[in-house]
């Protein structure tokens, strides 16, 4: 599925029983001999290549080589195999391998394990063109820059399509010699999986489809999507989790993205140098910021307030936000990334897109033509489709206008047809917005005797970002052969934080401690846990380790800069008038008792020490004092507990690295 972190723009005929049956049979007396060694990077698993043909529905000559991963069961290779299929289109899957068995085991037991990074992705010959990598086109001139894309790659663009990646798991199949497959998915990998069974349903023993994209593939305006947002809102909300905040949050969303479709917010952040830097957002960019929640909790959670805070002419929590769901926070250090993989194939990701997408037009029509259709398409629905955005985003937002120049080199996808009895557990996350529950409702229906797992307060990816354990036991009830038993509405572990204070006179003063000095004492515990969530939200966001020198903007000024054994903090300030100063030592990941300098226009000068027993002392206005701060009502901890136990910070000894169930596929 479309992802914002893409760009800005963006995101054979069935054998007969018997003759079946001979073929598993003659596969599995005559073995083929592919030699595999050991990976470089997963000893675990085997490596092997395979080479299949460029384009088969073209016969265009050439080949791609498929870089294959296999984890066997026993000392020989099964008869069966699960096969993992990464998202997108355009995510590699080998660097996955590891995650995959881990997340997958439940149905290994006897069965091999097959990773493989799909044609175009990873290893397996990568796509590439200088039009889109080189960085130059802005967003008004990307749909130009993707048909320049579109020459560049020439006519093997149409050999980058499911149905291609379909018959390359097909040859694994019959090269390795297996004779059933488990097809476990994610994301655009569900899309794959139910094209393969579909296909070639005689060869499919069971399907896991998590984040399910619906055979026909995305819809062209994203309706689907704008159809959760109010559910997804609401679950976020339930339980009175929004009381502090708002009781309206789809009506926030509303009016806020009205406001914006008029004139776009304004405002300035600090860098993690603490300078200032002046960013903008419009309607637009605030359903990305929705979407990329869908990977990352922690912007949930931080969403409802920043819009509440928007709409009251504070711009800076969502800006910064915004920053967040962008990447731009932190500011890191250069790092050598030779070898790194990219996380997805960009060019590939558009090329399967503008090359297999029911778009609202003819295929062979020219762009103008086109251009026009699908203005009509869209003018056609009703502006509710939308809600709680407007059309204009609706046609903004989707890919129709990207690939509108987009030349087609493949035929039209086939018409999808009768999905296959087979066992299948699909999943789902509450609050997924790529690939909403709505969808997966769909699916479970439309395959006999399907079993729907929905997990609340889960987005994108359900295996990889379920905190609460409720999919694996699902994953694993359905390869004992139980019935899957449904998710009990459980804890929010990223419940909403309150909205943000704008002036330390609205600040509740610490039980103990009266006036200027009590609401000090709280504005510096809520700057602590205000960077200790940049943290855990920046590093949910990069799904990987920080780097030791990562660097954070305070939300109104100064910085704080994570080394390996210490954070320190240069005028960090989250309260306007209130800034600390100081370096806080790590040990053991947890930060060390040390005095802090407050100043500030409006603070009670001095310094504190935060303990670890609940308690903080200092001096302020040149009175010595020492509190506990168990019944402190802090701005951002009323009714938000993270990050918690087990959850990645506080700013953490390098490297900071996410929580192990948020490491997601796309």
């Amino acid at each position: 599925m479309r992802t914002r972190a893409l760009s800005r723009a963006v995101r054979g005929a069935l054998l007969g029983l018997a003759m079946s049956a001979w073929l598993a049979a003659t596969a599995a007396a005559t073995p083929p001999a592919v030699s595999f060694t050991t990976c470089p990077r997963q000893s675990a698993f085997g490596c092997t290549t395979l080479p299949v043909p460029l384009d088969r529905s073209a016969g265009l000559p050439g080949s791609i080589l498929l870089h294959v991963a296999r984890k066997l069961a026993g000392g020989v290779p099964s008869s069966t195999a699960v096969v993992g299929l990464a998202g997108g289109p355009g995510q590699a899957a080998l660097p996955l391998a590891s995650d995959l068995a881990e997340t997958i085991a439940p149905a290994l037991g006897s069965r091999d394990l097959i990773v493989f990074d799909q044609r175009g992705t990873g290893e397996s010959d990568p796509l590439s063109c200088h039009a889109l990598q080189s960085n130059a086109p802005n967003l008004d001139g990307f749909e130009r820059a993707l048909s320049e894309c579109a020459e560049e790659l020439g006519p093997q663009r149409g050999g980058f399509t499911t149905a291609e990646s379909v018959q390359d798991i097909e040859t694994i199949r019959e090269d390795l010699g297996y004779q059933k497959l488990v097809l476990y998915g994610t994301s655009y990998g569900t899309k794959v999986a139910l094209e393969y069974a579909e296909r070639y349903p005689q060869y499919v023993e069971a399907l896991v489809l998590d984040s399910v994209v619906l055979p026909t593939g995305p819809e062209p305006f994203e309706l689907a999507t704008f159809s959760a947002i109010t559910p997804v809102l609401h679950e976020l909300c339930s339980a009175n989790a929004c009381r502090a905040i708002t009781n309206h949050p789809v009506g926030d969303v509303a009016r806020l993205a009205a406001r914006l479709s008029k004139r776009p917010l304004r405002g300035t952040i600090a860098d993690g140098y603490g300078h200032s830097q002046r960013m903008t957002l419009n309607a637009t960019e605030l359903l990305y910021i929705l979407e990329a929640g869908d990977l990352n909790p922690a912007l949930r959670a931080l969403l409802p307030a920043a819009v509440q805070s928007a709409l009251r002419h504070d711009p800076a929590p969502l800006l910064q936000l915004d920053a967040l769901a962008e990447g731009f926070i932190p500011n890191v250090p250069p790092i050598h990334s030779e070898g790194a993989e990219e996380e997805i194939n960009e060019v590939l990701f558009w090329t399967t897109t503008c090359e297999e997408q029911l778009f609202p037009w003819q295929r062979d029509a020219p762009p103008a033509t086109r251009r026009g259709e699908a203005i009509a398409a869209w003018n056609a629905l009703p502006g509710s489709d939308f809600y709680p955005f407007s059309a204009s985003v609706g046609l903004k937002a989707g890919s129709v206008l990207d690939c509108v120049d987009w030349p087609d080199a493949s035929p039209a996808a086939p018409a999808t047809g009768q999905l296959p009895h087979v066992p299948t557990l699909i999943l789902s996350g509450g609050q997924d917005l790529r690939t909403p529950t709505a969808d997966a409702r769909a699916l479970a229906a439309a395959i006999p005797g399907a079993q729907l797992e929905v997990v609340p307060y889960t987005g994108h990816s359900v295996l990889g970002s379920d905190l609460s354990g409720c999919a694996s036991g699902a994953v694993a009830q359905f390869f004992a052969g139980t019935p899957v038993t449904p998710c009990p509405l459980s804890r929010n572990v990223f419940s909403p934080t309150p909205i943000t204070p704008t002036r330390l006179a609205k600040i509740t003063p610490t039980p103990g401690l009266g006036g200027k000095r009590g609401r000090t004492v709280t504005a510096v515990l809520d700057t602590v846990i205000d960077l200790d969530r940049l943290v855990v939200a920046a590093t949910l966001q990069a799904e990987q380790a920080l780097p030791s020198g990562a660097r954070f903007g305070g939300l109104r000024g100064g910085y704080a800069k994570v080394n390996r054994s210490a954070v320190r903090l240069v005028r960090f300030s989250f309260v306007p008038g209130v800034a600390l100063t100081g370096t806080l030592p790590i040990k053991k990941n947890k930060l060390e008792r040390h005095p802090l300098r407050v100043e500030g226009a409006r603070a009670a000068h001095g310094t504190v020490e935060i303990g670890s027993n609940h308690d903080i002392s200092g001096t302020l206005g040149g009175h010595r004092f020492n509190v506990s701060v168990a019944n402190a009502v802090l701005s951002r901890a009323l009714g938000a507990t993270w990050p918690g136990e087990g959850l990645p910070g506080p700013v953490s000894s390098e490297p900071v690295a996410p929580h192990p169930r948020l490491a997601r596929l796309r």
